[in-house]
């Protein structure tokens, strides 16, 4: 059968010529450099992107730091300016105070008059830091987180329920300050 196609017979022979070991040590040397030299820039590449992730992390780490440094001196600033706030918002009943005890001859109508200006000032002056008065009317059902039970009475109304205030009570956003001080009924 080799008869048949003599050129296929030929053509096996030219792509299977014997190789010198030479030859062979020189190829798989040349593929050795070939692949030392792919893994070399591999290596370069990967410490540039490590360099450049390790930069990238510090430059995040420093930006964190410096917003939560940046964070806390607001947070300082906003306490330190509330307190200022509240502050200079009491100024003017301090004068008004002030004012009435210089006033050396005073009617009691005036120095009323007087009192009473000086307690609007000061309420306004709460209020305007929403610090709020806790001063339940007669027949409110007894809160304990906002009203303290002094002692309780007989009383017509419904049990457990304010008779009177005996202090009024504040708070600020919602938070209690002292809570209002109240007489209530007694269980039947």
């Amino acid at each position: 059968m080799s008869q048949d196609n003599p050129s296929t017979d030929a053509s096996a022979h030219e792509h299977s010529a014997p190789v010198s070991p030479e030859e062979a040590m020189a190829a798989a040397a040349a593929n050795e450099a070939d692949a030392l030299t792919a893994l070399t820039q591999e290596v370069a590449t990967l410490k540039a992107q490590n360099t450049d992730l390790a930069e990238q992390f510090l430059r995040a780490k420093a930006e964190a730091e410096n917003t939560r440094r940046r964070a806390e001196e607001e947070i300082s600033k906003s306490r330190k300016f509330a307190v200022e706030s509240f502050a200079e918002s009491l100024l003017p009943v301090a004068d008004s105070l002030e004012a009435g005890l210089a006033i050396t001859e005073a009617t009691r109508e005036q120095l009323r008059e007087g009192s009473e200006a000086t307690l609007k000032q000061l309420k306004s002056a709460l209020e305007r830091h929403r610090v709020l008065e806790i001063n339940p009317p007669s027949s409110t059902k007894f809160d304990p987180h906002q009203h303290q039970a002094i002692s309780m009475v007989a009383a017509e109304q419904e049990a457990n329920t304010v008779v009177s205030v005996l202090q009024k009570g504040y708070s600020i956003a919602d938070r209690v300050l002292r809570p209002a001080l109240v007489t209530v009924t007694a269980p039947k």
